[in-house]
């Protein structure tokens, strides 16, 4: 998750002050509500902003409870964390920065999570290995790489994917979302300054057309 946080040109104490905070990130509800944790402040990184993921949550309801989820593209791990907080049964957390990873593992120790994984590679390298298919998947690529749409081709056809696994996407609030697998219908869709975010379910097969 990647964009540089700017502060107002010729303040630089209000900027840097800006840039300590904006490093700092709480669990919204669940077993850690309430919890801070701090990511590295390597130029791009940008987290899922608050009332981002509280809608999205709110979103997901009562499916996050004992879902297996996947982080990918994880960045400070928001988005992995706050399902861990409210009840996931596993979350897999794939980013390739060497801090944010180190970070990641640090937090998930301290806060004692019991059936989680960081794994430290680029997210195409890991799409590329043997799948395990999760419930729900989010997927927020840097908003300055072209990387949504085969991302999201290679979580299709990889089989990460359940029948009925919801996608959160996020991407840059300009434009419309880029093709997306045909199987993926949109749900729900809202926008948040410069963020565009969007919750979509994989629907599921035919069986009339399978069987």
């Amino acid at each position: 998750m990647h964009v540089a946080f700017r502060g107002k040109p010729g303040n630089a104490a209000v900027s840097a002050k800006r840039g300590s905070q904006a490093r700092v990130l709480r669990i919204i509800a669940g077993s850690w509500r309430g919890r801070k944790l701090r990511f590295p402040g390597s130029a791009g990184l940008r987290p899922t902003p608050d009332r981002v993921r509280e809608t999205l949550f709110n979103w997901l309801g009562a499916r996050t409870a004992g879902a297996r989820c996947l982080d990918l593209f994880a960045g400070s791990g928001a988005l992995g964390l706050e399902a861990l907080s409210r009840g996931a049964a596993h979350v897999t957390f794939v980013e390739h920065e060497p801090d944010a990873a180190r970070e990641l593992r640090a937090r998930l120790a301290e806060w004692g999570a019991r059936d989680a994984r960081v794994e430290q590679r680029d997210a195409f390298t890991f799409l590329a290995g043997p799948a395990t298919a999760f419930d729900i998947a989010f997927l927020d690529p840097p908003f300055d790489a072209q990387l949504l749409a085969p991302a999201a081709q290679a979580l299709e056809e990889g089989g990460w994917l359940k029948p009925g696994a919801l996608i959160y996407v996020e991407c840059a609030a300009r434009g419309a979302l880029p093709s997306l697998p045909s199987d993926w219908q949109p749900l729900k869709a809202k926008r948040a300054g410069e963020v565009g975010y969007h919750l979509l379910v994989r629907a599921a097969p035919n069986p009339q057309l399978t069987a």
